[in-house]
């Protein structure tokens, strides 16, 4: 990943100084114009605005640390997956030593670093990313989340889960039909049409959720819980793995148990609020 952002940044122009722990894999991107630096030190004194990216928030306090003096006055990009709670004591920390801290989020893994229609994410020191903004904007569609450094975590974190649930639910439903030999391929512009509407399911239960009201005026919870024994039964006739629909079925019947046998599918929200309470 380090070296995709490193690439973008070359291939928009920019002036880049790079430093990996193997200093050979930093060569593909010296051969197109970036400076090698020998140690994170001099890594950092070449440029006001200084991206990290390595496995963990460990590893990058253990790169920074020891030279903070230098990065005062600095932007620092943290682009380190980590922990909502890990980005803001970083951002605390750095802070108290005069470094403008910007925790990111990635939503793209390295081949569509580059791409103006993938998101990153961003917040903490506005004052780290408005000057930025353009130099971040090389690497993909830059947005800004404000000041509490942590937010960007927790949305990388709320993504994330989104992605694999959906990415999930899409193999589930071409084993289903592949069970049919219907191919991937055949299946899946069909289903991408249908997220289409599932994507007008959310912006009208949005606004259900945050008003705490969830008139079932389209597909109340029972409804939903009847049709998913239809999903159950197609899969189970098939050979098909359950867990998941059963996994679903699960939080919809603690829905219905919960009084919410009406509602729309929306007041799912109140027992998954509930299982983090408890």
């Amino acid at each position: 990943m380090g070296s995709a952002l490193a690439a973008a940044l070359l291939d928009r122009g920019h002036r880049v100084t790079v430093w990996n722990r193997s200093a050979h894999k930093a060569q593909p991107l010296v051969d197109r114009g970036a400076v090698l630096a020998a140690d994170p030190r001099r890594a950092v004194e070449a440029s006001p605005l200084v991206l990290v990216c390595v496995f963990d928030q460990e590893a990058m306090r253990e790169l920074t640390d020891p030279i903070v003096s230098e990065l005062a006055g600095k932007a620092l990009v943290n682009l380190t997956s980590c922990g909502a709670e890990q980005a803001r004591a970083a951002a605390e920390w750095f802070g108290e030593r005069g470094v403008d801290y910007l925790d990111g989020g990635i939503m793209t893994t390295p081949p569509g670093v580059g791409s103006s229609e993938v998101m990153f994410l961003y917040s903490g020191a506005a004052a780290a990313f408005e000057p930025h903004r353009e130099t971040l904007a090389a690497l993909g569609d830059p947005l800004y989340l404000g000041t509490d450094a942590g937010i960007a975590a927790l949305y990388d974190s709320a993504l994330l889960n989104l992605m694999w649930s959906t990415m999930t639910g899409w193999l589930h439903g071409v084993a289903l039909v592949g069970a049919e030999q219907v191919a991937a391929q055949e299946f899946t512009p069909i289903a991408i049409r249908w997220l289409a509407t599932v994507n007008s399911f959310l912006t009208r239960y949005a606004a259900q959720v945050d008003a705490g009201s969830y008139p079932g005026d389209d597909a109340t919870v029972d409804v939903q819980i009847a049709t998913i024994d239809h999903v159950l039964h197609e899969e189970s006739a098939r050979g098909i793995d359950t867990a998941l629909p059963e996994l679903l079925k699960a939080t919809m019947l603690r829905a219905r148990e919960s009084g919410h046998g009406s509602d729309s599918f929306a007041s799912v929200i109140e027992v998954l609020r509930k299982g983090v309470a408890s």
